[in-house]
């Protein structure tokens, strides 16, 4: 059984006044995202969306030192970008789409992730979203330490530091595992 992890791509991260933008690459990917996340969903597939959350002047939040305010819970950067907000809220209501807050860079950390692909035996993880070098990276070594099978969506993945998405993509495979498609 498989699942797919729509990870960070949000207003905040995709938008070109976005707080921390990944800009046109990341846009790029929109209409391949929307595509996949609804043909997962069609599928009858699980489906989730691990969305960064953050408080406002959080002090103790370690992304505090290195990133500009982003995600603020209760703010417009949070929502999904483009078609894929209208996408979620349609099919919200499915028992296979869930939405997870997360604070770190990874989905499983934090998050009740891993418990839910576990109860309905999934073994195989498909990554989309941004940033490449960042959360879903982080993700994607968590899954393999987890013993999940990783499929990372190439056409579906960017982030706003080229060199180190490439970077990414080779470690995916070379010390993941992974599939990259």
């Amino acid at each position: 059984m498989k699942a797919l992890i729509n990870i960070d791509y949000t207003y905040d991260f995709v938008a070109a006044d976005g707080k921390l933008t990944a800009g046109e690459p990341a846009q790029k990917l929109h209409d391949y995202i929307v595509s996949t996340t609804r043909e997962f969903i069609v599928n009858g597939d699980y489906t989730i969306f691990a969305i960064d959350a953050h408080e406002e002047n959080d002090p103790y939040h370690p992304e505090t030192k290195l990133f500009v305010p982003h995600n603020i819970i209760g703010s417009k950067g949070r929502d999904l970008y483009g078609e894929l907000e209208a996408l979620y809220q349609e099919n919200k209501e499915q028992d296979h789409i869930y939405y997870t807050d997360k604070t770190r860079y990874s989905a499983f950390v934090g998050t009740d992730v891993e418990h839910r692909l576990r109860a309905r035996g999934i073994t195989e993880i498909h990554l989309v979203g941004v940033c490449t070098d960042i959360c879903i990276l982080h993700t994607a070594i968590d899954a393999y330490n987890k013993g999940f099978d990783i499929v990372i969506h190439e056409q579906g993945v960017s982030s706003f530091n080229l060199k180190a998405h490439d970077v990414a993509l080779a470690h995916f495979k070379n010390s993941l595992g992974a599939k990259v498609i």
